[in-house]
């Protein structure tokens, strides 16, 4: 007797259901007119400040080179500032010195407070006092700089003479640190100050940040026997280094522009001292606004050249930070 056996016939596929119009249209892109209307502004925004950046660019370079090339000296490591003279003579290596000294004294002392205050706010402190310090970090962010100018020469300047003192006599013999009498109106007072202004700037970023750490890192650090330092040291750190590094950027961006604030506890002075607590020095704002009003068109143009010289200043430090954030982005918690 034989045995046929039934060949399986294949099952035929589910027919895909037939393609419309409107199907096609949002495969292409936006299919509402609110949709066009905004990615043409979202697009149009975009290309407008890359636009504004290059006017920007583009006006401090042509002001800058009229006035580079009448200057007799060179314009980079010249300790003197006299564009109206015959011949123009000035150079911006106080300027940049005094700048970047100051940014930097400014973030050695505002970052690890901040970072601390902000850690203090989100894991540390109950809400009911949590609450009210962020409160009063968020007033101190919105004081005017010229308050601050007011308060750090009425107030700052008449009371740093002890500080002066006793880093001259215990970190004197360093040179940095030597101080020889005289007002303290000087690099490191302009340096504490700015410390002072952009601390609630980095503070609430990085609590922002912190605050975003997944609860589950947390619980499972503490599950397997971690202290609430080591939580924080293994898991809040970790995720919030790349937010910590953009607040910083934002308050040393405003470190090096800041002006008037420094305009008022700053003695100027073209030259360079080898010890941070002597009167002198100069910043590129600060020289800026000092000398813009009663300049001629030379001077006005030589500096819209130390501006440039900022804007560029300030680009590459931008430049720096995102670097930074692109090479540690696999540690930190956008990944997560």
């Amino acid at each position: 007797m034989d045995i046929t056996t039934d060949t399986q016939k294949p099952t035929p596929s589910p027919t895909p259901p037939p393609t419309t119009p409107g199907d096609k249209r949002a495969a292409r892109g936006a299919t509402r007119p609110g949709d066009r209307i905004f990615l043409g502004l979202s697009r149009g925004s975009g290309i407008l400040v890359l636009v504004i950046m290059a006017a920007i660019a583009a006006f401090l370079t042509y002001r800058a080179t009229l006035a580079i090339s009448k200057d007799e000296a060179n314009f980079f490591t010249t300790f003197e500032w006299n564009p109206s003279g015959v011949p123009a003579e000035f150079g911006i290596a106080v300027l940049a010195f005094g700048t970047v000294v100051s940014s930097i004294i400014a973030m050695i002392i505002a970052v690890p407070i901040a970072v601390g205050i902000a850690l203090f706010i989100t894991h540390y402190a109950p809400r009911k006092l949590g609450g009210p310090i962020a409160y009063v970090i968020d007033l101190l962010a919105a004081v005017p700089s010229i308050v601050y100018g007011l308060w750090g020469a009425l107030v700052l300047v008449p009371h740093l003479n002890g500080l002066y003192g006793w880093l001259d006599q215990y970190l004197g013999w360093t040179g940095i640190l030597e101080w020889n009498g005289g007002a303290p109106r000087s690099l490191f007072t302009v340096g504490i100050l700015l410390a002072i202004m952009i601390l609630p700037i980095i503070t609430n970023v990085s609590r922002e940040v912190f605050r975003q750490v997944p609860r589950m890192h947390e619980e499972a650090a503490l599950a397997l026997g971690a202290t609430r330092w080591e939580v924080i040291r293994m898991s809040v750190i970790p995720f919030g280094r790349s937010g910590v590094i953009s607040a910083s950027m934002l308050g040393l961006g405003r470190a090096l522009g800041e002006t008037m604030a420094v305009a008022m506890v700053l003695s100027p002075t073209f030259d360079i001292s080898p010890s941070l607590l002597d009167p002198g020095g100069g910043t590129f704002a600060q020289n800026i606004a000092s000398k813009f009003n009663e300049a001629t068109v030379m001077g006005q143009d030589a500096l819209i050249a130390s501006g440039l010289v900022l804007f560029v200043i300030t680009l590459a430090v931008n430049g720096a930070a995102r670097m930074i954030i692109a090479r540690r982005k696999e540690y930190s918690g956008a990944n997560a």
